[in-house]
C-alpha cells in the first residue's frame, strides 16, 4: 500500500513536472513572438511609406519635417513602397543628410556626380593600360577631397606599376560622355623612358569642369606610384585553406586591381536575376543599349543572356570596380556584387546607385575584411543571443561544436540576401537602414524609448534577426540534428521560405530585453 502510494505520488509529481515545462514552453515561445508593443506585429504593423505620404513630410523649403523623426519612424514600421525607393534610400543610407534642405541637396548631387565619374575615369586608365599586363597593385589612391570619402583610406598605401608604353595611354580619353563609361583606348606603342604617371585625362576634364567650383577638385583621385619595367606574373586568386572560409568566399590580394576586375566580371555574369519583375525600365531595356554598356566595361562572353542580364551585369561591373578604388583596402569580395545588385535595380543612374552603396558599405565593408574581424563579432553576438534566450539550443549546439554559430555565415556576410526574396530583403534592409540613420542623427531612445517595450534603434538588428530565424527552429535543430553540416543544410534550404515580418517581430522582442546585455 505504502508502496503504491509512493509511485503514484512520484507519478503525480512528474505529470506536474510535465505540464510545468509544457506550460513554461509555450509562455516561451509566446513571449518569444514579440509582444503586442512590437511595431513589426500583425496588428501594429503599418502601412509602407508611399510617394503621396514622402512627399507630405517636407517643409516649404525641402527640409524633412521635424529632423526626420516621422519619416524613420514611419520606414521602421512598415518599409517604403517600391516607386518611393529611389527617392527615399540616399536619406536612409547618408548619402543626403536628414536635416538637407532641396537646394543644398541639388549641389550634393551634382558634385557626387562628378566625384564618381573621375573615379569611373580612373578605372578606364587602369583598365586600358594594364591589358594583357594584369596590375600588380595598387599603392597609392589619394581620396582625401572625396566628400562622404572613407575615413579608413588613410595609411593604406598601394602602388601601380607604370611603363612609359602603358603612360602613353593615359591621356587618351580627354572627353568622357554624362555616364562616364565609354568605349576603350587603345595604348601607343611608343616605348621611351620610364615616367611618373601624371593624370592628363584628369587635368583636361578639369579644365572643362572650371565652372563647377572648388568643391570638384576636392573629388579628384589620384594614383601615383613607383615605375617598373618588368611585372611579376599577376597573384592567382586562391581558396583560403580554412574549412570556413572557403564556405563561400575566396581569399584574395586586397591590392591587385587586375584580380578584382576578373572575379567582378565573373560575378556580374551570376548574378541572380529576380529584380527583374521590379525594375521595369531596366527589364525592357534595348539589345543595343545593353551591347553599348557591355562594351564600356569590356565584359565577353555574354551570348547566352537577355539583354536586361547584360545590362545589369554592364553595371555591377561599373559600380564595383569603382567601389575597389574608392576602397582599395577592402576592394572587391565575392558577395559584395550580392549586396548592390538590388540597389541598382532600384537606381537607375549609376552614380546615386554608387553613393548609396558606399553609405551601405560603411556598416557592411567589415564582413569583406580579410582578417574576418568583423564577421566573427557579429558570429559572437548572435551566439550570445542565442545563449542568453535560450541555454537548452545553446547547450545543443555546444555538444555539437556549433556554438560559434558558422552555419549562419552566409546569413551575416550578405544580409539575407540568399535566404529571402527580393522584396523581403529590401524590407528587411529598409528597415535596418531607419535604425542606422536614427543612431546617426541622435533619435535613438528619444523617440521609441518612452514606451518600455519598445525595441530601441540597433545596429545589430540583423543579427537578433538572424538569432531569432534560428530560435524558430530549435525543435527541429535539438531533436533532429547531430551535426554542424545539418544545421548548416537546414539554414542553405530556407531560401525563399521565411517570412521578413514574422522575423522582425521575433527579433523585436530579442532586442528589447537582451539589446543592454549582450
Amino acid at each position: 500500500m505504502l508502496l503504491f502510494r509512493h509511485v503514484h505520488n512520484k507519478n503525480d509529481a512528474l505529470a506536474k513536472c510535465e505540464g510545468h515545462c509544457a506550460s513554461s514552453y509555450k509562455s516561451k515561445l509566446s513571449d518569444f513572438r514579440g509582444g503586442s508593443k512590437s511595431p513589426w506585429s500583425r496588428r501594429k504593423r503599418k502601412r509602407a511609406l508611399s510617394c503621396q505620404h514622402w512627399s507630405r513630410l517636407f517643409s516649404a523649403n525641402g527640409k524633412l519635417r521635424d529632423g526626420g523623426r516621422k519619416f524613420l519612424k514611419k520606414v521602421r514600421s512598415g518599409g517604403i513602397e517600391p516607386g518611393a525607393r529611389a527617392e527615399v534610400w540616399p536619406f536612409l543610407l547618408g548619402v543626403y543628410d536628414l536635416n538637407s534642405s532641396e537646394e543644398e541637396r541639388k549641389t550634393i548631387k551634382i558634385k557626387k556626380r562628378n566625384e564618381y565619374e573621375k573615379i569611373r575615369r580612373k578605372c578606364h586608365q587602369i583598365l586600358n593600360c594594364h591589358k594583357g599586363f594584369g596590375l600588380k597593385i595598387i599603392n597609392e589612391i589619394n581620396n582625401e577631397g572625396c566628400s562622404g570619402g572613407a575615413p579608413y583610406l588613410g595609411g593604406v598605401s598601394s602602388s601601380v606599376s607604370v611603363s612609359a608604353k602603358e603612360f602613353n595611354c593615359l591621356g587618351s580619353e580627354a572627353n568622357s560622355p554624362d555616364n562616364a563609361d565609354y568605349a576603350p583606348a587603345e595604348c601607343m606603342d611608343d616605348d621611351t623612358s620610364e615616367l611618373t604617371y601624371v593624370d592628363q585625362c584628369m587635368a583636361e576634364s578639369e579644365s572643362s569642369d572650371s565652372g563647377s567650383s572648388d568643391e570638384d577638385d576636392h573629388g579628384q583621385m589620384s594614383v601615383c606610384g613607383d615605375i617598373e619595367e618588368n611585372c611579376a606574373p599577376e597573384p592567382k586568386f586562391v581558396r583560403s585553406t580554412s574549412s570556413k572560409s572557403d564556405f563561400f568566399r575566396s581569399n584574395k590580394t586586397p591590392e591587385d586591381f587586375a584580380t578584382w576586375q576578373r572575379i567582378i566580371r565573373l560575378d556580374a555574369m551570376r548574378a541572380n536575376t529576380d529584380w527583374a519583375l521590379y525594375s521595369h525600365n531596366q527589364a525592357e531595356i534595348s539589345k543595343e543599349k545593353a551591347l553599348q554598356r557591355a562594351l564600356s566595361v569590356r565584359l565577353k562572353d555574354y551570348d547566352h543572356l537577355e539583354p536586361y542580364m547584360i545590362y545589369h551585369a554592364a553595371r555591377l561591373v561599373a559600380l564595383l570596380e569603382a567601389y575597389a578604388l574608392y576602397d582599395p583596402e577592402i576592394g572587391y569580395c565575392q558577395g559584395m556584387s550580392d549586396l548592390l545588385s538590388p540597389i541598382i535595380a532600384v537606381m537607375e543612374e549609376d552614380h546615386e546607385a554608387f553613393w548609396c552603396f558606399v553609405g551601405f558599405m560603411k556598416k557592411a565593408r567589415h564582413n569583406f575584411r580579410l582578417d574576418e574581424v568583423g564577421i566573427k563579432r557579429q558570429l559572437k553576438t548572435v551566439s550570445q543571443i542565442i545563449r542568453r534566450k535560450d541555454s537548452h539550443l545553446y547547450r545543443h549546439l555546444q555538444k555539437l561544436q556549433a556554438e560559434d554559430c558558422f552555419f549562419v555565415y552566409r546569413m551575416v556576410l550578405v544580409l539575407f540576401r540568399r535566404e529571402l526574396t527580393f522584396e523581403q530583403t529590401l524590407c528587411l534592409w529598409e528597415v535596418m537602414w531607419a535604425d542606422q540613420a536614427a543612431i546617426r542623427a541622435g533619435i535613438g531612445r528619444s523617440t521609441w524609448g518612452k514606451i518600455r517595450l519598445h525595441a530601441p534603434p540597433t545596429d545589430d538588428l540583423l543579427l537578433y534577426a538572424i538569432a531569432a530565424c534560428v530560435l524558430q527552429r530549435r525543435k527541429l535543430i535539438i531533436e533532429r540534428y547531430s551535426s554542424m553540416d545539418e544545421i548548416l543544410r537546414e539554414c542553405q534550404s530556407m531560401a525563399g521560405q521565411l517570412d521578413v515580418w514574422r522575423l522582425l517581430d521575433d527579433a523585436h522582442d530579442l532586442v528589447v530585453n537582451l539589446h543592454n546585455k549582450i
